[in-house]
Order: structure tokens, then C-alpha cells, then sequence
């Protein structure tokens, strides 16, 4: 994904005339102060173009309160120091730019894994030990994370995306990420004391809803809360992401009770980073757009009195003839991109779904 962004980086910086450029000012009626749920999307494009990127920020102005900017660690450029020249330093800027220019807000998410598979580390150098003991890694990952903290003050900037499916393939390193997670946290609180700082967790994972053996005499629906609390006290918000269409066969088969054990388990402040139900069949998974309606109000039943901010991972179906196509992407990276090419509220042609006029009216109530 990030030669994806890469290459549509160097489209914007054509369009928006990029270079130096001030970092855009908290509005004065900021979704985050207004006491309620500020509602968002990744700004991915349905295809890879100039035009389908632009008119995703032009209807994510209309249907969010902010964009959830993801993109993995530069290594080698970071490592180097918190200041610099870069594409990813442009890249971000430009997003930050679009999402002003559509009165849209940012909450940030840096991430060293695999969006495909969390149990490995993206774009690491070859040379690279792959763990998070080791030192280049960690003074990269440390940097990256100080740099958006200098340059756009975000409100809710997290440090890993779900975390949890990581430390279960190598305990052996967990360690070595809550020292590394510490130690960012005492640095970001230091220069930006409002930051709210956060891992996020994948919660479907985290209540074992795919048993392993490493979960041992655990149930489904038996949260591994250990995983969660090691980070205590320095967790400002407790994060997850769910995709509950990967685990029940249809949205009406989510227990009432799914996500309420976050409710009584912590008294901080409750969000999703990225989640969502799909509207038609992918893979073994079913799904339908009467499916995203109810999932839509299953989350809002049993979270939504608590929820800082709530993210449907798309906003626009993708379309992974384009993705596949402008990127190369080999059969097995197109079909598990695929099982998450669904969950937009529209089609990838700009199309409404049932779930936008819920979702809408949710944001709109608050």
C-alpha cells in the first residue's frame, strides 16, 4: 500500500503546488471539543487517480469530521533524525492539506506492520534485525512519531495498529514495543501534553474469536484484557478495530453484548480506529447492505454513548481492478485486499448505499 500512496504523493504535490506549508490551525468548533462522537474514514481513493482522490476528500467533507491518516514508518530516512526532507514528510503534509481544504480534521496512526499481515514489519531495510529491540528501529519509529507531534499538534495520535495480533505471534518482542511505546509517550507528553496517545487493538482478535493455542483454556468472547492493561496508565483511549463480518455470518448474529465489556472494564474514553461490516460476499465471509445498517446500529446500541471517535475503515468501495492493475499487485495482495473492498457506504462509482443515510444521521444526532 505505501507505493500506493507514494505514487499518489507525487500527483498531489503537482496539484497542490506543495512545499513548505503551514500546518493547518484547530478550528475554533473543533469535533473533538464538542463532547460527542466525531465520525471518520481512511481517505483511500476507490481507484488510483488524481480525480478519484480529490473527489474522495470532496465527499468525505460531506459525510465525516475527520480523516484517520495511516501510513507506515520511512526507516531509513527517519533514523537519520526527527527533521528532514522526505516523501513520506510530503506525503503526510499533503493529506493534512486536503483534509483542511475540505474542513475535515486528522487523527493519526503510525504503524510498522504489515496492513495484510500484522505479524510482520513493512518496508524494514534487509539488513534490518525484524524486532523492536532493535535500536535503528526503535530511533526511527521515536522520530517518525515526534515529527507529526511537532508538525501537526493532532489531538489522538496512536503508535501501533492492533497491536495485540503482533504480540500474539511474537511474544518474545512484546517487551521490547511496551518499553519502545513508553518511551515515545513520555517524549510526545512532554512537547504536546493534549495529545492523546494510543495502540489500537483488534478487538474481534482480542475477545478470541479465532482461537489459537497460544490463547490456551480462553473462550470466545473471553477478552485477553492482559494485552490491553500492560500499556496502563500510559493509554489516554482505548482503541480498537472490529470487522465482525469476518466472524458471524450475518450483522444480526452480533451479540447485544459484543463490545460492552470495553464499557465496564476501563473509564477512559472508547473509540474505533477502523472497522466495518461488508455489503456483499468476500471470500468465506458474508455480507450485505442490510448487514451494514445493523452493524451501523449495533455499534451506536451498545458503544455509542461512550465513543471519542468512530471510523468506518472506507467511505468509497475500492476498486481492486485499479489497485491491482496501477500497482502490480500479485493474486494472493489483490485477494486480501479484496476482503476489505466492501465496507464503504457507497460503491466505488460514487453510488449510495442504505448505511450512508444511517450513518449520517447518527453524526448528525450528535
Amino acid at each position: 500500500m505505501r507505493r500506493i500512496f507514494i505514487f499518489l504523493s507525487f500527483l498531489l504535490c503537482a496539484s497542490l503546488a506543495c512545499g513548505a506549508t503551514e500546518t493547518p490551525a484547530t478550528p475554533k468548533d473543533s469535533a473533538f471539543d464538542s463532547g460527542t462522537t466525531a465520525y471518520g474514514f481512511y481517505p483511500s481513493p476507490p481507484k488510483i487517480s488524481l480525480l478519484s482522490v480529490f473527489q474522495t476528500y470532496k465527499d468525505l467533507g460531506q459525510h465525516a469530521d475527520f480523516v484517520l491518516i495511516q501510513q507506515n514508518t520511512d526507516w531509513e530516512d527517519f533514523v537519520q533524525g526527527v527533521g528532514g526532507e522526505s516523501q513520506t514528510r510530503t506525503d503526510l503534509m499533503n493529506q493534512v492539506k486536503l483534509a483542511d481544504q475540505n474542513n475535515l480534521e486528522y487523527i493519526f496512526v503510525i504503524d510498522a506492520l504489515n496492513g495484510l499481515d500484522r505479524r510482520e514489519f513493512a518496508g524494514l531495510p534487509a539488513d534490518w534485525t525484524a524486532n523492536f529491540a532493535n535500536p535503528n528501529l526503535r530511533t526511527a519509529y521515536k522520530n517518525y512519531a515526534l515529527w507529526i507531534t511537532q508538525t501537526f499538534h493532532p489531538r489522538y495520535l496512536g503508535l501501533a495498529s492492533e497491536i495485540n495480533t503482533y504480540l500474539d505471534a511474537h511474544p518474545d518482542d512484546a517487551q521490547n514495543f511496551i518499553s519502545l511505546y513508553n518511551e515515545i509517550y513520555a517524549l510526545i507528553k512532554s512537547d504536546a501534553p493534549q495529545t492523546q496517545v494510543f495502540v489500537t487493538f483488534q478487538w474481534d482478535d482480542l475477545n478470541n474469536m479465532f482461537p489459537q493455542p497460544e490463547e490456551g483454556e480462553r473462550k470466545k468472547m473471553e477478552p485477553n484484557w492482559e494485552q490491553v492493561e500492560v500499556f496502563e496508565p500510559n493509554l489516554d483511549v482505548w482503541v480498537i478495530s472490529s470487522y465482525p463480518y469476518l466472524v458471524f455470518p450475518s450483522a444480526s448474529d452480533i451479540p447485544a453484548n459484543y463490545y460492552i465489556p470495553l464499557l465496564t472494564r476501563t473509564t477512559k474514553p472508547i473509540a474505533i480506529a477502523e472497522g466495518g461490516f461488508s455489503s456483499q460476499p468476500v471470500g468465506f465471509a458474508q455480507g450485505s447492505p442490510e448487514d451494514q445498517v445493523v452493524y451501523l446500529n449495533a455499534v451506536d446500541a451498545q458503544l455509542g454513548s461512550r465513543l471519542a471517535f468512530w471510523t468506518n475503515t472506507l467511505l468509497k468501495d475500492l476498486d481492486i481492478q485499479s489497485y491491482a492493475s496501477s500497482q502490480g499487485l500479485d493474486s494472493a495482495s489483490a485477494a486480501g485486499l479484496s476482503n476489505f473492498a466492501f465496507i464503504g457506504f457507497m460503491d466505488s462509482d460514487g453510488s449510495p448505499k442504505p448505511a450512508l443515510k444511517v450513518w449520517d444521521a447518527l453524526r448528525m444526532e450528535k
